[in-house]
């Protein structure tokens, strides 16, 4: 009996493990991704409840996961990366400019290339003006980004590192293997994505990387959220890429992509190309650069492996 109730239960640390927490959070998460999804088939051509769909399930996202940060993780929210401070906002800023950086990167790399061209002006499918049916995509890139990096970076990445965290493998060791086990996870969470192929899972793998190095770098969501935000609206909306695999109805630019798929991406976009990974690269370097020039170094945030009950313990 005390045996089943240590797989379950971490008496040291007066709560569940953290598999079994992971477990609640993706479980709670993916009904609430499956939910908005549906909701985005039946009422989603509609404008004003397209945005209220995206609100809704930003709250939902936002809400369970406070929700089980306080009676099942045991912890303040803010653990996962919210601290609103001078810095934070400068990783926000930060994220918002590398991710539209890095996808102008590999647009014009791509055009000067050959490997696309422009066939047409801005156009939706949306039944209202472009400059409208633009907002509404800032609004959905908005919500999505904030609510994946808090479930694939911000609670997954402090589970994960915690619960790596045995006394062998001590809190470097644990927050390297996040790095690897998060990553992986991400990749196969778009094997059900439209176009998707073993060699596009395994460069989003790789993607997922580049997404999880500031966190494990700081502790911080802030370049996180910016990163995903202005990298989707680029990519997608701005550029008119395929969007893990996923044609897109509104975009700025309409393009043909002509270039070898292994480095465009083919009909997946160019998440999963070579180019990407090229680019990839000069983020990683750029991220560095950054946390160099904020916080003066450039390490592992060991913090993330150790757990610290909150103050006001329940």
């Amino acid at each position: 009996m005390k045996t089943m109730k240590n797989l379950f239960w971490n008496a040291d640390e007066n709560r569940l493990r953290a598999g079994w927490r992971l477990l609640i959070h993706l479980i709670v998460f993916l009904f609430f991704t499956v939910g908005q999804d549906a909701l985005n088939l039946t009422y989603g051509a509609l404008p004003a409840a397209g945005v209220i769909i995206n609100l809704l399930y930003l709250a939902s996202g936002l809400g369970s996961t406070w929700l089980i940060a306080r009676f099942i993780d045991r912890r303040s929210f803010s653990d996962f990366g919210f601290h609103f401070d001078r810095k934070w906002w400068l990783d926000l800023g930060f994220g918002l400019a590398l991710g539209g950086l890095m996808m102008t990167g590999i647009f014009l790399t791509m055009k000067t290339l050959g490997w696309l061209v422009i066939t047409g002006p801005a156009s939706t499918n949306y039944d209202v003006p472009i400059v409208l049916a633009f907002l509404l995509r800032v609004v959905k890139h908005f919500v999505v980004s904030i609510n994946e990096e808090l479930a694939f970076r911000g609670y997954q990445l402090k589970n994960l590192s915690e619960g790596f965290s045995y006394k062998r493998v001590g809190p470097r060791g644990a927050i390297l293997l996040t790095f690897l086990a998060s990553s992986i996870l991400f990749g196969m969470m778009h094997l059900a994505n439209g176009n998707a192929t073993v060699f596009s899972t395994l460069t989003t793998i790789c993607a997922g990387l580049l997404f999880c190095l500031p966190f494990l770098l700081t502790g911080e969501i802030g370049v996180p959220i910016g990163f995903h935000f202005t990298w989707n609206l680029f990519l997608a909306t701005v550029y008119g890429f395929a969007l893990s695999g996923a044609a897109q109805g509104t975009r700025l630019i309409s393009i043909q992509i002509t270039g070898p798929d292994a480095w465009t991406g083919g009909a997946y976009g160019p998440e999963v190309g070579l180019i990407s990974l090229v680019w990839a690269l000069a983020g990683c370097g750029l991220i560095f650069l950054w946390n160099r020039w904020l916080r003066g170094r450039v390490e592992l945030h060991l913090k993330l492996a150790t757990y610290s009950p909150p103050k006001d313990s329940l």
